[in-house]
């Protein structure tokens, strides 16, 4: 039992001398360090670059030529009884009794009077053509790379109390550089 109580006392006694090393400050410290050089990082970035480039090229186009077909010297006949038959035809569907018959023969009467008229009309037909050339502008987008060098960082060589140190940052630091001291307790 005795030896029980030794241990627990030595136990407590050590529990309690270990709480008084354990004591740290948390607070953060900062101070200056000389800058002994800088050395930018770089590296190489290809960024794309559009622009329009343009071309003639030759366009062909079909160029019909019309004559005027004059045909008032011409035989009506086939066209007028055509479309007497034609207009007939419409009419007898209008209607019922006398009023059917009224609207057949009016319809073979306008029905004929169209065909004759309408081949006796003048009219243009194409005789030919001929195929012209010219040039017009195609335009595109072409996208090319273009290389350029950017800084993006600094490689920093410093010393603080007698010690050289090596650091990066993203920007030149200047004369000095602000460096983050710490102590802690060596055992």
């Amino acid at each position: 039992m005795r030896t029980l109580i030794k241990m627990l006392s030595l136990s407590a006694a050590l529990a309690v001398s270990q709480a008084g090393f354990a004591y740290q400050d948390s607070s953060v410290e900062y101070d200056y360090a000389d800058v002994l050089s800088v050395d930018p990082i770089v590296e190489t970035v290809s960024e794309p670059v559009e622009r329009q480039v343009c071309r003639r090229e030759p366009v062909q186009t079909y160029q019909p030529q019309y004559a005027y077909q004059d045909r008032r010297h011409r035989d009506p006949t086939g066209a007028t009884v055509l479309g007497a038959i034609i207009g007939g035809a419409l009419g007898n569907t209008v209607g019922r009794g006398d009023g059917r018959r009224a609207a057949t023969i009016a319809g073979a009467v306008i029905g004929g009077a169209i065909g004759h008229d309408n081949a006796r009309r003048g009219r243009y037909v194409e005789t030919g053509g001929s195929y012209r050339t010219h040039y017009e502008d195609v335009c595109s987008v072409q996208t090319d790379y273009q290389e350029e060098e950017r800084v993006v960082g600094y490689d920093v060589t410093y010393r603080y109390n007698g010690r050289v140190y090596h650091t990066q940052t993203d920007h030149h630091p200047g004369d000095q550089i602000r460096v983050e001291v710490a102590v802690s307790p060596a055992f």
